[in-house]
């Protein structure tokens, strides 16, 4: 296969995958109330916890970044943060507790009921995120979970799961980005409009 055969083949795969999410009425619902959270979150003075892994993690501060910042208009700054960037705390927790725990170690330390946690897991695997998830169920912290496949052991743990459809990392992984920058954006319109 060629260049742009293999172009043409991974748009029409996402554009299919997009699609099936258009589809798929559960995970718009839950990504509406997913949104209500985290709109209700900022308006009680939390703040948003992002964490994933690898291609996540760079979604995570991607994330963390529009909010802090902003995605489409000038307005004041919202407290976002993803847990993926202090080596000194990643590496810490992770040789003196284990790697599942680098996330969890994180919010216990930082995270209050009025917060959010969003994971980004393509697989609904991670054990990171799954032990993140658990802390905030103790933390009494509302938990979203953006993940793909079948929802992997996520999908019964979190708060709000939103399973994409794709079977390809790199698809799943895109249509992250699309609910992102959407939850980004709703949230920019119900505070700043």
């Amino acid at each position: 296969m060629n260049a742009s055969d293999r172009l043409r083949k991974n748009i029409f795969s996402s554009i299919e995958a997009k699609k099936a999410l258009l589809e798929c009425d559960n995970a718009i619902q839950t990504f509406n109330s997913a949104v209500e959270k985290v709109i209700n979150c900022y308006k009680k003075g939390g703040r948003l916890y992002i964490a994933g892994n690898g291609g996540s993690a760079a979604d995570a501060q991607h994330l963390a970044a529009e909010f802090v910042s902003k995605l489409a208009k000038d307005r004041a700054p919202l407290p976002a943060e993803a847990l993926t960037v202090d080596s000194s705390i990643l590496t810490a927790v992770g040789n003196d507790y284990g790697y599942e725990y680098v996330f969890s170690r994180q919010l216990e330390a930082k995270a209050s009921s009025r917060d959010v946690f969003l994971g980004i897991t393509t697989s609904g695997q991670s054990h990171n995120i799954l032990k993140a998830i658990e802390a905030c169920k103790r933390l009494n912290v509302e938990s979203i979970v953006f993940c793909g496949k079948d929802g992997g052991l996520v999908k019964g743990l979190t708060d709000n799961c939103i399973v994409v459809p794709g079977s390809m990392t790199s698809t799943i992984q895109e249509i992250h980005i699309v609910l992102a920058h959407t939850l980004c954006e709703c949230v920019e319109a119900a505070l700043f409009e």
